[in-house]
């Protein structure tokens, strides 16, 4: 048995545009529905954010004091270094109180001392510092003048002493050579000279002008290691 549709064509159509509508109407909800959740999260999250930002905006501005005082901090620890380093260059490492004590000690009444010097030379090499101080070539002194000013000395430099003074005899010298010798304090000691001369004014025992031996000493304090020099 055939069905016969009495259904017009155009009452087809119209139902199928009615079905098409409806599914696009709830689709466009359903959209519109998670567009409104998403902004609603999103708003949310932004409100969120702007409150976290404002809760650590007064951290922000003490981590950016302590940031500056850190960098002011190790711009002061940077220049005291410096300083510090030419402190260190121009120390002269030696204690004259205690080096013109032992001079105290060593001379005794014969002898009476009319300069006593301190020269800085500085080492030029390895090979300069062990030489004598009879002679020579090896080291220099350091120091010298700017402006008309004098400069310190500065980097590794050993101190000769000159020791000038009178003595009653020549041998009190000699004797004066011996003790600087064996004294942990001088080195490489040596006479620059030594000369008889008669005093005016002080009679001797036989009457004439007080004859003295005048003399001069070289040596250099043993405040130094010649292996660490430029070390």
């Amino acid at each position: 048995m055939k069905e016969i549709d009495f259904l017009p064509e155009w009452y087809k159509s119209g139902r199928r545009r009615q079905v098409n509508c409806r599914t696009q109407y709830v689709a466009l909800a359903g959209i519109f529905v998670v567009m409104v959740m998403w902004n609603f999260i999103a708003a949310h999250s932004i409100t969120k954010a702007r409150a976290a930002i404002t809760r650590m905006a007064p951290k922000q501005s003490e981590a950016a004091n302590v940031s500056r005082e850190f960098a002011g901090i190790k711009n002061q620890i940077t220049q005291l270094q410096k300083k510090a380093n030419i402190l260190e260059e121009i120390d002269s490492r030696i204690d004259v109180p205690n080096v013109l004590a032992e001079m105290s000690f060593l001379i005794d009444g014969k002898i009476v001392l009319s300069k006593v010097d301190f020269k800085a030379e500085r080492f030029l090499d390895k090979q300069g510092s062990k030489t004598s101080g009879y002679g020579g070539s090896a080291v220099r002194v350091a120091g010298g003048s700017f402006g008309g000013k004098k400069v310190p000395p500065l980097g590794d430099v050993r101190f000769k002493v000159v020791i000038n003074g009178v003595a009653s005899e020549a041998s009190d010298v000699a004797e004066l050579i011996c003790k600087l010798e064996d004294s942990p304090y001088f080195c490489l000691v040596y006479p620059s000279f030594s000369r008889n001369r008669k005093i005016k004014g002080l009679k001797g025992p036989v009457g004439e002008d007080f004859e003295v031996t005048e003399f001069e000493i070289g040596c250099y304090l043993a405040n130094y290691n010649e292996s660490t020099i430029g070390g």
